[in-house]
């Protein structure tokens, strides 16, 4: 997508200007794992025009592989997102009708080709909330990878303003979620795209562990495809003060990751989709779990010091931030 924010923390056309970026939850996922030194290629359907020049050069320069793009009839999707500052939220307004990949439709992308020598196929719950068409172009996917023996991780990503086609999220989103191997959500996701809650209370500031274990242990027993269920937990005291952390449930333990006091954020969009792109290459290159879901959280915890959707620090910056525990202390 084309992001248009208006500069630093003023309101939408407080003055008549946006900031231009790219974004969106496969792509910035695909510029974590990139920058952390893994190879990594975006499969969409976008039109032929020159945004999409301009977005296919971007991903170049962040080593993310462009060249299975499908072109295609319709718009390159826009949203525009009002930062939020202390008490004031952040808001995003999505413009995505008739853009390529809500005119898409199974078969129109080649995902034999597409995902040779691949080892890894990720999706997010925002590209079927688009449209029937391309609802049922990421289920395609899903399976092809499934079945072309690809782990398949799914981040729920549950988007109110974007699920207008006529399904709800929880009559699609379960049956992509069977075929997954890694899910990634956190509390809302799981309640609004599946359908399954337990009694979390994410406005009290404080993280009801037991209840996180009950949550992932529900969505694990409900499907049985899935190898693990990673949860974000975001306690938001204002737009600028989180706290940031994360468990992981396998199957054989429940793992909770260490807790991210993030004050002064710049920009938390694209902290998830961070989170996935640690995840995954945590699990690809680490030798436990736990170092997986530290890397994980840290890489998402740096994400929200830096303005756009995209995440933009390598791995051992990461890595030095799990060690350090980040004092901030000047490099020198």
């Amino acid at each position: 997508m084309l992001r248009l924010a208006p500069p630093g923390f003023e309101r939408i056309l407080q003055t008549p200007q946006f900031v231009a970026t790219f974004g969106g939850g496969e792509a910035n996922v695909a510029v974590s794992v990139a920058g952390y030194g893994w190879p990594a290629r975006y499969v969409t359907v976008l039109p032929s025009n020159p945004i999409t020049d301009a977005f296919i050069g971007e991903m170049r320069r962040f080593n993310v592989d462009p060249s299975y793009i499908v072109r295609g009839k319709g718009r390159f999707g826009i949203y525009f997102v009002e930062p939020g500052a202390n008490q004031r939220p952040s808001k995003v307004v999505y413009d995505r009708e008739y853009s390529a990949i809500a005119l898409a439709k199974p078969g129109d992308i080649d995902w034999k080709k597409c995902l040779d020598g691949a080892c890894w196929f990720h999706v997010t719950g925002i590209t079927p909330a688009i449209s029937q068409g391309a609802a049922e172009l990421a289920l395609e996917g899903a399976a092809a990878a499934r079945q072309m023996g690809l782990t398949v991780s799914c981040d729920l990503n549950f988007r109110k303003n974007l699920w207008k086609w006529g399904k709800s999220a929880k009559e699609v989103m379960p049956d992509l979620f069977r075929l997954t191997d890694v899910g990634i959500a956190n509390e809302e996701d799981c309640q609004m795209a599946l359908g399954l809650q337990v009694d979390v209370d994410v406005e009290s500031g404080k993280l009801e562990i037991e209840q996180y274990r009950k949550l992932t242990e529900l969505v694990l027993s409900q499907y049985p495809n899935l190898k693990m269920m990673a949860i974000t937990l975001r306690e938001s005291y204002s737009a600028s003060h989180n706290g940031w952390a994360a468990c992981l449930n396998d199957r054989q333990e429940f793992l909770v990751s260490r807790r991210y006091d993030i004050t002064h954020i710049v920009d938390r969009v694209g902290g998830g989709d961070a989170f996935a792109g640690g995840l995954i290459y945590g699990l690809l290159t680490m030798e436990s779990h736990r170092d997986a879901l530290e890397f994980a959280v840290a890489g998402s915890c740096l994400k929200h010091s830096i303005y756009g959707d995209f995440n933009r620090f390598t791995a051992d910056e990461v890595k030095n931030l799990v060690k350090s525990g980040g004092s901030g202390r000047v490099q020198r």
